[in-house]
């Protein structure tokens, strides 16, 4: 499970060379010296991204280091312009970012099903001689060459959609809840560590209803600096609509853990803060009623908690509802039904080609 999850790779993206203008002349018997008559070149290649709901990591890309275009053909005579060269599309996970790689510029995001977005453009075809034709230039005989297409290294980010991420640190006890919630089947073990890679669960709600929950692996103090598993999973959070912190009754000190993972937070990004938040004291069945009192008293009061208990699946429903009216506070539109998105029938560049492949027998 965890060499198939590639969530940052790096690419050669080389759009297509525009054809070339064709200088051809007509010629025929009853006019001496002919005319102009060559066409335009056909445009290159373009590359596009697709965002697909099929695909969760990057790994089809791991060993595509170079996505070409095709060239366009040259025009002809008889002002036949060439045949464009044909477009690359490369299918992507929900919540990919495209950064040039050298100057770590926003190319491109994609968040949606079935979004088409133009990543490099293919090169113009050149002009045929025809079009150059005037009142003192009758026979032009040059054309213009296509041009070329663009050549960039670009790094592809893969930062998880989700409208609840889970929050905590290690052996918080977040995967047995994401398994509780919904149909997610993540490793479990009684050790910290055990989620090494983000995990996805759809909830099901009233009326037909769902919502999307994510288990981000572990923080652990430090983890902003790089410690632990953190650092890499953190970029994670910024694309959770709101954060749900799962903090154990059997830890030493339930606000102090609380507030060195909002501070990590922080650190890597101010404005994570900013997201709505949900407080939960999970593992309620190692704790003692006399307790609860004083758990609440140690978290903030502007925030709101609640108690459960995943073996015993106390406090679930209410956590639901929790999560719920949550998401259609932060966002009024949340739970409405949207039309389907239209199926596009694409050619799809094949990343897993041998002659693209730095290592073929690495994916066995």
């Amino acid at each position: 499970m965890t060499s198939n999850f590639i969530d940052y790779v790096k690419i050669n993206l080389r759009s297509g060379r525009g054809g070339s203008g064709s200088s051809h002349f007509r010629r025929e018997k009853h006019v001496p010296k002919g005319g102009p008559d060559g066409g335009d070149g056909g445009r290159g290649g373009h590359i596009y991204l697709v965002g697909s709901t099929q695909l969760w990591t990057l790994i089809h890309l791991k060993y595509q280091k170079h996505i070409i275009a095709d060239s366009g053909n040259g025009g002809e005579g008889g002002r036949r312009s060439g045949s464009e060269g044909e477009d690359v599309f490369i299918q992507v996970p929900l919540g990919t970012i495209v950064k040039n790689a050298e100057t770590n510029e926003f190319i491109a995001e994609v968040t949606e099903e079935g979004q088409k977005i133009l990543v490099l453009p293919g090169g113009r075809g050149g002009l045929g001689n025809h079009n150059f034709k005037s009142s003192t230039n009758q026979s032009p005989r040059h054309a213009q060459p296509g041009e070329a297409g663009l050549d960039v290294w670009v790094v592809m980010e893969l930062k998880v959609l989700a409208d609840v991420g889970l929050v905590g640190f290690p052996n918080a006890g977040k995967s047995t809840l994401l398994s509780v919630l919904s149909a997610a089947t993540p490793e479990i073990a009684d050790y910290p560590f055990t989620t090494l890679v983000p995990q996805l669960g759809v909830v099901e709600y009233r009326d037909e209803k769902s919502f999307v929950v994510a288990d981000i692996p572990g923080i652990i103090e430090g983890a902003s600096e790089g410690k632990g598993l953190g650092l890499r999973f953190l970029r994670h959070i910024e694309r959770n609509s709101i954060l749900c912190f799962l903090i154990p009754s059997d830890a030493e000190n339930w606000g102090e853990e609380y507030r060195i993972l909002t501070g990590e937070l922080e650190k890597y990004n101010p404005e994570l803060l900013g997201k709505r938040r949900v407080i939960v004291v999970s593992k309620m069945d190692l704790s003692i009623p006399e307790m609860e009192e004083e758990m609440r008293e140690s978290l903030p009061k502007d925030i709101p908690v609640l108690l459960i208990s995943s073996v015993t699946q106390e406090g679930i429903q209410e956590l639901k509802d929790l999560l719920w009216t949550t998401l259609l506070d932060e966002n009024k539109d949340f739970g409405k039904i949207k039309e389907a998105p239209a199926l596009l029938d694409l050619p799809v560049v094949n990343p897993m080609a041998d002659e693209m492949m730095e290592d073929p027998e690495a994916l066995d």
